[in-house]
């Protein structure tokens, strides 16, 4: 028995849904015994796949090959993970990614309409 890679990848749980995986091969985000790799690819029990997330590199060896999504807590057995523990989040980065500061109605720059307003009370 055979699955293509991106169907396994959803049923693993590494991607939530089937079209994020393909995207992930598509930008070559994923290798199968160290070589890129297509979604449309196969995959054997003992393949090791490594898919790069962000900064962190999830390296995974097939036990168990399925086509049909598992429950979350059976899905871990199709896989034995053997990544390197996840690094944790640079503290720029996190600021970063806060939205702004919200800002009060009305305060800031004036609209069009404000400056339309205020050129009206003016006599302008």
């Amino acid at each position: 028995m055979s699955v293509r890679v991106d169907k396994w990848l959803q049923v693993a749980r590494v991607f939530k849904t089937r079209s994020q995986a393909t995207k992930a091969c598509t930008l070559s985000r994923v290798r199968v015994n160290g070589e890129r790799t297509k979604a449309h690819r196969n995959l054997v029990i003992g393949d090791h796949v490594e898919v790069e997330i962000g900064d962190w590199t999830r390296v995974l060896e097939v036990r168990e090959l399925h086509d049909k999504p598992l429950p979350k807590k059976e899905a871990s057995r199709v896989y034995e993970d053997l990544s390197p523990p996840r690094p944790k989040p640079d503290a720029m980065e996190r600021l970063m990614r806060k939205t702004p500061v919200l800002r009060e109605r009305g305060a800031g720059r004036p609209t069009k309409r404000d400056r339309r307003r205020i050129e009206k009370l003016r006599g302008g």
